[in-house]
């Protein structure tokens, strides 16, 4: 006589336990480590440098390049890949690097301070015509949420939805396009209007470029693909 031996299913744990939300903010952090690394933690060494410790333009650019330029170095010799973002920021530091010796000319100087912004532009740009959008390192964190099943819906769709890729170039093109006219507009600025008058509306045009691109970058690939991703997860979207 046999008998019958009843197994108890492992029971999952519950939607929004603490060891899930502990993996999904891990999970988020791991996807946000390289925008932090690569463009952040430069931004933030530079400015650190200029501002907190009177280093000059040159030296600065020089010190917060040193991390771009390992992390592009380590790209290519180890992963036999081109670190986007690393090498990137190397890129724009470089054309400041050369830049910082222009003296004597005021109008040429506030015109450099587009230069980064241009570079950056032309990059994310040329990016998204080789096939790899540069901005899908800042764009995934936010349309995933570090959750897994986000992660994986997103490689699914990336695999097999046009109209997926469609908006992740989508992204790319509307902050390319937006910083590039932002440096056009600010060249274009200094060489037409009063100098005093560019001394502050310079920055008036980054801050309404940015501002544009946010919007509009939203409105045609971030909310779509959020969909798009939730629907994949086969979870609702988060209001």
């Amino acid at each position: 006589m046999q008998t019958a031996v009843r197994t108890e299913a492992p029971t999952a744990p519950a939607p929004g336990a603490p060891v899930a939300g502990i993996s999904r903010r891990r999970a988020l952090a791991e996807s946000l480590a390289p925008l932090v690394v690569d463009a952040l933690i430069p931004l933030a060494a530079y400015y650190a440098l200029t501002d907190g410790f009177g280093m000059g333009t040159l030296a600065a650019l020089a010190w917060s390049s040193a991390l771009p330029a390992a992390r592009t170095v380590w790209g290519l010799a180890v992963h036999r890949r081109l670190n986007g973002l690393a090498a990137l920021i190397l890129a724009v530091n470089a054309v400041g690097l050369v830049l910082s010796t222009v003296t004597g000319d005021v109008r040429l100087m506030l015109a450099k301070e587009s230069a980064g912004s241009g570079v950056v532009g032309l990059v994310v740009l040329g990016s998204v015509l080789a096939g790899r959008p540069l901005m899908t390192a800042a764009l995934r964190p936010w349309v995933t949420k570090g959750a897994p099943a986000g992660q994986a819906a997103w490689d699914r769709l990336a695999a097999s939805s046009p109209r997926f890729r469609r908006a992740e170039r989508t992204f790319s093109v509307v902050w390319g396009g937006a910083l590039l006219a932002e440096a056009v507009a600010r060249v274009v600025g200094v060489y037409t209007l009063p100098t005093d008058t560019m001394v502050w509306l310079g920055n008036v045009i980054l801050g309404v470029a940015v501002l544009l691109a946010m919007l509009v970058a939203g409105a045609l690939a971030v909310d779509p693909m959020e969909k798009m991703v939730a629907a994949e997860a086969g979870t609702p979207r988060a209001s």
